[in-house]
C-alpha cells in the first residue's frame, strides 16, 4: 500500500496507522492542513474490504475537513480518522481508551469526535484517555441535529437559486440514506409538505420514515433514477458518479454525504446537464459548526451554535451566484473560497 503516491495524497502533513493488538483497533488517522489551526474532524468505524479503501477514504475525508472548516470560518484545520472493521463485533470501551491514547500521541494536533457508527458515548471512553476529543456529552453533544440544519438550509438556497422558491410544498426528495442526519432532514423536509422518496440498508429505517413522515421507499439503486426535483444523497460518498449521473432526473443535488462526487470532473458532468450541486463539504459543515463553540469562553450555546449555522444558506448562494457568473462548476468556486481562506491562514 502506498501513501505518498496516492492522488488524494495532497499533500497531507501527517498520517498515522495506529494499531492496538490486545483490543483488535486498526486505525488510519489523517492530518491533512492545519495553517487555520488544529485538525479538527469526525472518526467513522466502517468495515472497508481493503486497507487501501481505508486509506483512500481517510486521507479524502480529511482534505475535506480542512476546505469544510476554512469555508464555514472556524479556526480548525481538517483531519480525520478511521477504524477499520466490523463495528458490531469490534466495538468495546477498551478499543475506544486505546484510539484515545493512540490522539494523546498527537499532542493536539488532531481532535476526534464522532462520525459514521461511531456515538457519542464511544467518544466519551475515548475522553478516558485524552482530551483531544469533541462532541462531548454534555457539551455540544450529538451534531446530527445541526448537520440536518444546515443541510435543510442548504437545501432551501439550492431551491431558492435553481427555482426561484422560497417554498419546499409539494417539491420531491429522493433521500439516500436514513442514518441519524437523514432522519432528522427527513423530518424537516415533512414539516414543510414536501414528498419524499427514501432508500436506506436498514429496513427498519426505511420503515420509520414510511411511518412517520409518509415516504416512499425504493430499492437501493432505484433511488438514482426516480422522478423527483433534488436527489438528497445521505449515506457513504461517489454516489455521483459514471453510472448514477445518467440516471438522475433531478434539478438540483444537495445532501449531507461527504466526498458525494466521485471524481472532481463530475461536478462539470452534473454542470453539463443543468444539475444544480450543493458542493458537500459547504452544505454539511452544520456538525463541525456546532462542535466549535464547545471552545466558546462563555461557554457552550446552542443558540449560537445554530446561528452560525444559518450561514450555510448565505455562504451557499454566494457559491451559486458566483459560479454562475463566471460559468464554472459550483464544486471548483468552493474550493477557490477556501483556498484562499486557508492560504490566509484563516484570515
Amino acid at each position: 500500500m502506498t501513501v505518498f503516491s496516492q492522488a488524494e495524497f495532497d499533500n497531507h502533513e501527517q498520517v498515522v496507522f495506529a494499531h492496538d493488538e490486545a483490543t483488535g483497533l486498526r486505525a488510519i488517522i489523517a492530518v491533512h492542513n492545519t495553517n487555520c489551526g488544529p485538525a479538527v474532524g469526525g472518526c467513522r468505524f466502517w468495515n472497508y474490504a481493503s486497507d487501501e479503501e481505508a486509506l483512500v477514504d481517510v486521507l479524502r475525508l480529511s482534505k475535506g475537513m480542512t476546505y469544510k472548516n476554512a469555508l464555514a470560518g472556524l479556526n480548525f484545520g481538517g483531519g480525520k480518522a478511521v477504524i477499520i472493521g466490523d463495528p458490531k463485533k469490534l466495538k468495546s470501551e477498551a478499543l475506544f481508551r486505546a484510539f484515545g491514547k493512540k490522539l494523546n500521541n498527537l499532542n493536539g494536533t488532531y481532535y476526534s469526535a464522532e462520525d459514521v457508527n461511531i456515538t457519542t458515548a464511544d467518544i466519551m471512553h475515548a475522553y478516558k484517555e485524552t482530551d483531544y476529543v469533541v462532541g462531548l456529552e454534555g457539551k455540544s453533544g450529538n451534531p446530527a441535529p445541526f448537520t440536518a440544519y444546515g443541510t435543510y438550509l442548504g437545501i432551501k438556497a439550492a431551491v431558492k437559486h435553481k427555482l426561484n422558491t422560497d417554498s419546499l410544498d409539494g417539491l420531491t426528495f429522493a433521500i439516500q440514506g436514513l442514518g441519524s442526519v437523514g432522519m432528522y432532514l427527513c423530518e424537516r423536509l415533512y414539516n414543510e409538505n414536501a414528498k419524499l422518496i427514501v432508500s436506506d440498508i436498514n429496513q427498519a429505517s426505511i420503515d420509520k420514515a414510511v411511518s412517520d413522515f409518509g415516504a416512499v421507499a425504493v430499492g437501493l439503486n432505484d433511488i438514482y433514477s426516480v422522478d423527483a426535483d433534488v436527489y438528497v444523497p445521505c449515506a457513504l460518498g461517489a454516489t455521483i458518479n459514471d453510472q448514477t449521473i445518467p440516471q438522475l432526473k433531478v434539478k438540483i443535488v444537495a445532501g449531507c454525504a461527504n466526498n458525494q462526487l466521485a471524481e472532481p470532473r463530475h461536478g462539470f458532468d452534473l454542470k453539463e446537464r443543468g444539475i444544480l450541486y450543493a458542493p458537500d463539504y459547504a452544505i454539511n459543515a452544520g456538525g463541525i459548526i456546532n462542535i466549535f463553540f464547545e471552545q466558546d469562553p462563555e461557554g457552550y450555546s446552542s443558540d449560537k451554535a445554530n446561528k452560525k449555522v444559518e450561514e450555510i444558506y448565505d455562504t451557499l448562494l454566494e457559491i451559486f451566484t458566483r459560479a454562475e457568473k463566471e460559468d464554472k462548476p459550483t464544486h471548483e468556486i468552493a474550493d477557490i473560497l477556501a483556498q484562499e481562506i486557508i492560504k490566509n491562514g484563516g484570515k
